[in-house]
């Protein structure tokens, strides 16, 4: 089967047109690539009209005479050069008849003439694209004949308008399915990538009250694929609570024609979702008509803005409490340090225990801290060599802001002694703390000690200072807790017990 050349013969186009209309005429030639059924009746008909045993409707290319349809025609040669159509072409495209071919100087030496089937008879008519001819709707005989009417010829031409016009239909025609196709590409992408990112798109018929959704909006709504979808059934998913303002913000936009911006709750999970979206089409009288929109699950962000909110009021309440209690700690410790500079150094220190307490509860957004972080926060700076002095014994916990806060000035004051006058003041000296969880009542209560060992001796002070004040007071907001100092010949021993509930 001969495919479809890419241009018009060079013939040809030396006598119909200059080269750049030429080339207008190759880009929107038809793209077929064998006999197309739809033009047998044409062949069929131009038969009729001439009692002729051949007919052929033609396109002709570069070198090849392409057959749209052909009737009562066995194997004949289909080059361009040899053929009756081509040459009808070469003569200015009108319309032709050759009675007899055999006599005619034009057509007496081609193939099918001088050989089989032996033409003697020709009729042909110039098929048209964009005005240009491309082709040909043609009858042959065996038999040479006297001529033909002018109306068989009249009919003759319209057969070949017929045949362009159907051209131009089937290039349309294929035009519109590879745009179609195109869309539909796109569109099959745009769904892909909504579906991707989780983001549901929907579209309201209003007056029918009809709603298509695509699969990240039902699973959103968790409703089930496959059904038909209507306004109402989107309502009842969204959370009781919700529903009216939802509706109220679509029935606003409706009216205005401005955009719809709605947050609200899925019934059946809880999950925060947005709605975004607007009129896409309205009735010719200005009805609202096609509603379109989007929808996203915007639960993480919901739950993060909620948290901040949260840590915010909880660290208000705290920083109002830290200044409550930086004001104390700065009145009873210069009442406790008339030098300007020994009252910096232990207020200094002080805040220093505060502000590695807040540390460690930012980092966990004002939650629960671990037991290990709060000692190693306090103590290290007040040790040369941790590993070495500082031996731990304990169960895992966790602390609150207000056990760690209290608890963590406490250790503060005795690292800050230890290293002044205790058992980090020498190159040998050690510190053992155990820290064992009880349940007393139904409740957690930590028991802690702390035991300091090869250091100086140890006296009993004849007067209370200021840090171990603060030491048995720290704790103070926490209920139920209470820290005893022993003062052993061997070191000083702390006693701490400290509930875990009062978080």
């Amino acid at each position: 089967m001969n495919r479809r050349p890419s241009s018009v013969p060079v013939a040809v186009a030396t006598a119909l047109t200059a080269p750049a209309r030429l080339e207008a005429v190759r880009a929107t030639l038809p793209a077929y690539a064998g006999p197309d059924a739809d033009f047998t009746d044409i062949a069929d008909l131009a038969a009729g009209l001439f009692s002729a045993p051949i007919a052929l409707v033609t396109l002709i290319g570069d070198t090849t005479q392409w057959y749209l349809a052909r009737k009562g025609l066995g194997e004949v040669s289909s080059s361009a050069a040899d053929t009756f159509c081509a040459r009808l072409l070469t003569e200015g495209g009108a319309p032709i008849i050759v009675p007899d071919a055999r006599a005619d100087s034009r057509f007496s030496d081609l193939p099918s003439v001088t050989g089989a089937p032996h033409v003697r008879f020709y009729a042909g008519a110039p098929i048209l694209h964009a005005g240009q001819p491309i082709g040909s709707v043609c009858v042959l005989d065996v038999e040479a004949r006297a001529g033909a009417s002018d109306d068989a010829l009249l009919h003759l031409q319209q057969l070949a308008k017929l045949a362009g016009s159907l051209l131009l239909l089937k290039e349309e025609a294929r035009r519109r399915a590879l745009a179609n196709a195109a869309i539909a590409r796109e569109e099959q992408r745009h769904a892909a990538a909504l579906n991707a990112a989780n983001v549901g798109s929907w579209l309201w018929d209003v007056k029918a009250g009809t709603v298509i959704g695509n699969a990240p909006l039902l699973r959103m709504l968790d409703l089930k694929r496959g059904e038909n979808l209507t306004a109402r059934q989107i309502f009842s998913a969204i959370h009781a609570a919700d529903r009216a303002a939802a509706i109220g913000k679509l029935r606003n936009a409706l009216e205005t024609g401005g955009e719809y911006d709605g947050m609200f709750r899925a019934g059946s999970t809880g999950r925060w979702l947005l709605g975004r979206g607007r009129v896409h089409e309205w009735d010719p009288d200005g009805t609202p008509s096609m509603f379109l929109g989007i929808t996203l699950d915007v639960t993480e962000g919901q739950l993060a803005s909620e948290r901040m909110r949260l840590l915010l009021r909880e660290l208000n309440h705290r920083v109002k409490n830290t200044l409550a209690m930086l004001q104390s700690l700065a009145r009873q410790t210069l009442r406790q340090t008339k030098d300007p500079e020994a009252f910096m150094a232990a207020f200094a220190g002080r805040l220093q225990s505060i502000s590695e307490a807040h540390g460690l509860l930012s980092d966990q957004e004002w939650g629960m801290i671990s037991l290990t972080a709060l000692l190693q926060a306090q103590i290290r700076p007040f040790v040369d060599d941790f590993q070495r002095q500082v031996e731990i014994h304990k169960d895992e916990v966790r602390l609150g802001p207000d056990q760690s806060i209290g608890l963590g000035l406490v250790l503060h004051e005795l690292a800050s002694n230890a290293r002044r006058y205790g058992a980090l003041s020498v190159p040998g000296g050690r510190l053992v703390i155990t820290a064992r969880v009880m349940q007393e009542d139904g409740q957690s209560v930590l028991h802690m000690t702390w035991h300091e060992m090869g250091g100086p001796h140890v006296e009993p002070p004849k007067a209370k200072g200021f840090g171990l004040i603060l030491i048995e007071r720290s704790l103070d907001k926490v209920l139920g807790s209470d820290v005893h100092l022993e003062f052993l010949p061997s070191g000083l021993t702390a006693i701490i017990r400290l509930p875990l509930d009062q978080v």
